[in-house]
């Protein structure tokens, strides 16, 4: 597999595209993930955040025998630290989102992702094995791409847009983007396109049918 990072960000040929699409090639979608729910469900914002309130009352309930000025000075100041970590993780979930491009063609899929360091990866469906859909109640979600072949991409230079716990075989992901079951069919629909050949896998079962339905919290693969 032919998966090559580029660093060019700043002469990109389009949003997203290291350079312009050959003839026959079309732009199918574009996202980018929803920062708030990055926050959430990959920096844990929100669990830190209790966590943090529950620290601060055991704290509280530890020095409730001191003196008041004794009691604000470090109580205080374990707000302002955990209020900066919090804050620090939502600005780092916020730049992920801003600086990552997801890009669905009719011939493969281009993630630009990275905050400090830009990379593109092109992934052409035609090597792409399987393919597994995880959505939210709110429709957004995670889409992981199984690469086939001996190459793979690095779990680090992938990170945060990597399958969750994916680590000994990384799968690029495109994480929490809005309408994921809709973007999981278009990309079903492209695979096909490219595999004309290939049949569509959906589990034992082989789907032969127009279109394909993605349930809630289910995992669904095209693949050899």
């Amino acid at each position: 597999m032919n998966v090559n990072p580029h660093h060019e960000h700043e002469f990109e040929a389009a949003p997203g595209l290291p350079e312009a699409l050959p003839t026959g090639e079309r732009l199918l979608w574009q996202g980018t993930p929803d920062w708030k729910l990055l926050a959430l469900h990959v920096f844990h914002v929100r669990t830190l955040a209790i966590y943090f309130s529950v620290m601060v009352v055991l704290q509280a309930l530890y020095l409730l025998g001191e003196p008041q000025a004794r009691l604000l000075v470090p109580l205080a100041t374990s707000v302002a630290l955990s209020l900066t970590a919090l804050g620090l993780l939502t600005w780092l979930a916020w730049l992920t989102a801003r600086t990552a491009l997801y890009t669905l063609t009719s011939k493969r899929v281009v993630m630009r992702i990275g905050i400090v360091l830009t990379l593109t990866f092109n992934l052409p469906l035609r090597m792409v094995a399987a393919a597994s859909v995880k959505p939210l109640k709110n429709g957004a979600g995670d889409i992981a791409l199984k690469l086939a072949g001996e190459d793979h991409i690095a779990w680090l230079n992938l990170w945060p847009h990597a399958k969750p716990w994916a680590l000994k075989n990384p799968e690029p992901c495109l994480r929490l983007i809005p309408d994921a079951v809709r973007v999981g069919e278009r990309l079903v629909q492209a695979w096909r396109e490219a595999n004309p050949s290939v049949p569509v896998m959906l589990g034992d079962i082989i789907d032969e049918q127009p279109s394909l339905t993605v349930n809630q919290r289910s995992t669904q693969a095209v693949t050899a």
